[in-house]
């Protein structure tokens, strides 16, 4: 076993010396465009051909040609060390600069919160990264899976994970429509939950997530009952646009409907704060220059939305 891989291992030693002699049909003009002399060549081809036990050139004072053994080697060789050569080439641009499929495996409900603001920018401004999500609210395998990178709340993250924090904690908000609150009971404290229909969230492993509060600084999660059960909280925002019952819904992804009216929020005196959305890759020797691009696009992104709001406050405020 031992022997075979030694083999192995050599079995690309003096290649390039011997396709350079054949192309040249000369041993000092190959070795010059190696950069290497002469006797070099001569002693990496001497060990090609020991290995591959035949003669592979015809040497003489005057002129060098192949052996049959010679000619086929080259015509499998040539254009399988070319094939190397680009595959080197392919895989030092990505090293170098931001290129190549960027697959991201994100949660159906941070798409519209987070990413689809900052996808088109992004594109725009590095067209040679193709950019894959993959939509789930599983807990996928990085390595497994292929992705380069996932998105997930902080909670959820796994400790040998580097973490990027793309948006600050937020709360975790009581909604319901207007139209739904005028046929229920006013909703005061977190025993009125009983009384009302609430629309819960299946998690990946199966479990229907309790509601979580903080009541006198402790957290207190609340097993609530409703007719509607989904796998993600785009659908539950929905049901409760249409108003299907309460839902509890990350602030930032129900702030529109919040701000419009569309929605009102319930018990903020309860609202617990959750860690906010990261970014999650394996590490920092792994990160490939197109995921550094992205990191630091959607930082600036952030970034520049925020002097904007603040702009806009200022201005306002004149």
């Amino acid at each position: 076993m031992k022997q075979h891989f030694t083999k192995r291992r050599h079995a690309l030693e003096g290649v390039e010396a011997f396709l350079q002699v054949a192309r040249q049909n000369n041993f000092r003009r190959a070795a010059a465009a190696l950069g290497v002399t002469p006797s070099a060549v001569s002693q990496a081809v001497r060990a090609l051909e020991a290995r591959v036990g035949a003669a592979l050139f015809v040497r003489t004072t005057r002129s060098v040609g192949m052996t049959e053994a010679g000619q086929r080697f080259f015509e499998r060789a040539a254009p399988a060390y070319e094939e190397l050569v680009a595959a080197s080439d392919a895989a030092r641009s990505l090293g170098q600069h931001p290129s190549g499929l960027l697959r991201l495996t994100v949660p159906r409900a941070v798409v519209p919160l987070l990413l689809e603001p900052a996808i088109a920018s992004f594109c725009q401004r590095y067209p040679e990264v193709e950019v894959e999500i993959a939509a789930s609210d599983e807990l996928l395998d990085l390595a497994e899976g292929g992705f380069d990178a996932g998105i997930r709340l902080g909670q959820h993250l796994a400790p040998d994970m580097v973490a990027v924090r793309l948006s600050p904690p937020f709360r975790l908000a009581v909604v319901a429509s207007p139209s739904y609150l005028a046929t229920r009971k006013p909703l005061r404290s977190l025993t009125d939950l009983a009384a009302h229909s609430c629309l819960r969230f299946r998690r990946s492993a199966g479990q229907i997530a309790p509601w979580q509060f903080v009541d006198q600084g402790k957290g207190v999660d609340v097993q609530v009952k409703g007719q509607l059960i989904a796998h993600d909280y785009a659908t539950i925002l929905g049901a409760a646009l249409e108003g299907v019952g309460l839902a509890q819904l990350p602030e930032p992804l129900a702030a529109a409907a919040l701000k419009s009216g569309r929605l009102k929020a319930l018990l903020p005196a309860y609202a617990p704060t959750a860690p906010g959305v990261f970014l999650y890759h394996p590490g920092r020797r792994q990160i490939l220059p197109k995921l550094r691009a992205f990191i630091e696009h959607v930082r600036y992104d952030k970034r520049a939305a925020r002097r904007s709001r603040e702009t806009q406050l200022s201005v306002s405020a004149t």
